[in-house]
């Protein structure tokens, strides 16, 4: 750091303070003239520093009221399945997972009927929280048909997503996509480490490979730190 340009350290040094939430959302930042004192810089410097997270969207400036850290949500695309560790790592974030629950269980009549099997079928079921920069952005709890994916249980998914694993196993070829905003059951609250009043999206997602209905996950996102995406071509 101590190389870079003189408003690169300064960009740097505001990045850390946000991503590390020391400064959480609504926080004001320094004022260019701090800040240009702070690094004994001249003030146009500190306004590039500033400048370029405003352009990438973690900091709001108010007139007359100053620069304030913005409640920046990670968005994935709804029509696309992509592995959250690498959509993470792309926005230059530090991912990481927590494994809750991966063992077999009976299906129960509505995962049954959305994995196409009977009801109490042994089933593969695990529970992951996702997290980019330490703070949970996912919980995807998902049930796996074991006649297509027969060593999907004894994964290390702390090295690998089940994403990305199935991906490899049952080359994706079909998605089912719902989504629908919930207030979350306590037990899902406390996994994303927020409020039984915080709102959050829930996508259902159903995938296929070929004709073989591989899985169903439901994956719960807060809805203050995440949106879903979709572009559509019109002809």
């Amino acid at each position: 750091m101590a190389n870079a340009p003189r408003y690169q350290q300064i960009k740097d040094y505001l990045d850390q303070k946000i991503q590390s939430r020391e400064w959480p959302p609504g926080h004001k930042i320094p004022t260019e003239i701090e800040l240009s004192e702070q690094f004994e810089v001249s003030r146009m410097t500190a306004n590039k520093a500033i400048k370029e997270l405003v352009n990438e969207g973690y900091l709001e400036r108010t007139p007359r009221l100053g620069t304030f850290v913005c409640n920046k949500k990670a968005e994935s695309p709804l029509m696309e399945i992509r592995n959250i560790a690498a959509e993470v790592t792309s926005r230059g974030h530090q991912y990481s997972s927590k494994v809750i629950t991966q063992k077999q269980v009976k299906a129960r009549d509505d995962i049954a009927l959305r994995l196409g099997v009977r009801h109490d079928t042994t089933v593969y079921f695990t529970q992951i929280v996702h997290y980019e920069n330490s703070v949970p952005i996912q919980l995807e709890e998902r049930w796996v048909n074991p006649y297509f994916a027969p060593d999907y249980i004894q994964q290390d998914f702390t090295t690998q997503t089940p994403n990305e694993y199935l991906m490899q196993t049952c080359p994706l070829s079909d998605i089912e996509h719902t989504v629908e905003a919930i207030l979350p059951p306590p037990h899902i609250s406390a996994l994303l480490e927020i409020t039984d009043a915080s709102p959050c999206l829930l996508l259902n997602r159903r995938t296929w490979s070929s004709t073989n209905l591989i899985s169903t996950a439901l994956l719960y996102h807060p809805g203050d730190k995440y949106k879903l995406s979709s572009r559509t071509r019109v002809s």
